[in-house]
């Protein structure tokens, strides 16, 4: 199984991108962020014409979140929708679209953009650091279901000094403030696992670069897009990669693709197991 995550940075302006993303990589899930486009004027029907189903919570010119999947997906939870310990505060933080889930394969999939938080002085911040407390309690009661979990997505947040470029530099500023990194660290609560990670150790891998400073064409990047899973699609996983090229695009996104194949449902038999595609 093939699972990406991509903050694309408004649908409608990257559609012919992601479009050509599908074709060339065939993804089973593609979970997208920051959508920037309210549910009505999501562009479904491109997407349903090349075979998949989409799944869509998203609001007018910010935010955003969809799940792109060649097949149905089950039990669709747009929001926090409740679930949290502190059921009050689901309406506070759903005001804005950052999160939805379904079930694949058995597998119960979390695709979330979490807030920037701006600076660590501002209004904004101090509700990115909620917004993670509550995704906390959220996924506490998710661990109930007793379902493989694969929280994945835009969590503007490097977890360690080897994601940032210059880590001297922007360490306790914000998306790498040890407050966000401890409430990151929280959530994982040793049971869900980097893939990324478990392939690659060196340090220069990014899967976001600012549009500012020339930050691109320097490879000043940072690795704040993550797909993080339960031990049973750790121990069943082949690769993941950062699709970087895909950043080189005209007009790109700032931020470039993460897929991870997964070999799910498991198979026994190691050589009908292999993929054919030459990515992996």
């Amino acid at each position: 199984m093939l699972i990406a995550t991509w903050n694309v940075n408004s649908i409608r302006t990257r559609l012919n991108q992601v479009e050509e993303f599908i074709d060339e990589f065939n993804p089973d899930l593609l979970c997208l962020q920051e959508t920037k486009v309210e549910d009505s004027l999501f562009p479904k029907d491109s997407l349903r014409n090349k075979g998949y189903n989409v799944y869509i919570y998203g609001q007018k010119s910010y935010n955003g979140v969809a799940l792109i999947s060649k097949a149905p997906l089950e039990d669709i939870r747009k929001g926090f929708n409740g679930e949290g310990i502190l059921k009050e505060s689901s309406n506070y933080f759903d005001d804005q679209k950052r999160i939805i889930s379904a079930l694949i394969d058995g597998i119960r999939v979390v695709n979330v953009y979490v807030p920037n938080g701006s600076s660590i002085d501002s209004e904004k911040y101090t509700y990115k650091i909620k917004w993670l407390r509550y995704l906390y309690e959220y996924l506490e009661n998710q661990a109930k279901r007793e379902e493989p979990l694969c929280l994945l997505g835009d969590f503007n947040i490097a977890l360690e000094e080897k994601d940032i470029h210059n880590p001297k530099r922007f360490n306790n500023g914000i998306m790498a403030s040890t407050r966000e990194r401890e409430a990151l660290t929280k959530i994982l609560n040793n049971k869900l696992e980097d893939v990324f990670r478990l392939f690659e150790q060196s340090k220069g891998h990014w899967s976001w670069w600012d549009y500012r400073s020339g930050a691109w064409q320097r490879d000043q990047g940072w690795r704040i897009d993550h797909i993080y899973l339960s031990e049973e699609l750790i121990n069943n996983s082949r690769n993941c990669v950062i699709c970087k090229r895909i950043r080189g695009n005209t007009q790109p996104s700032d931020h470039a693709p993460v897929l991870a194949n997964i070999n799910w449902p498991p198979i026994q038999d190691e050589e009908d197991s292999l993929d054919e595609s030459p990515f992996f």
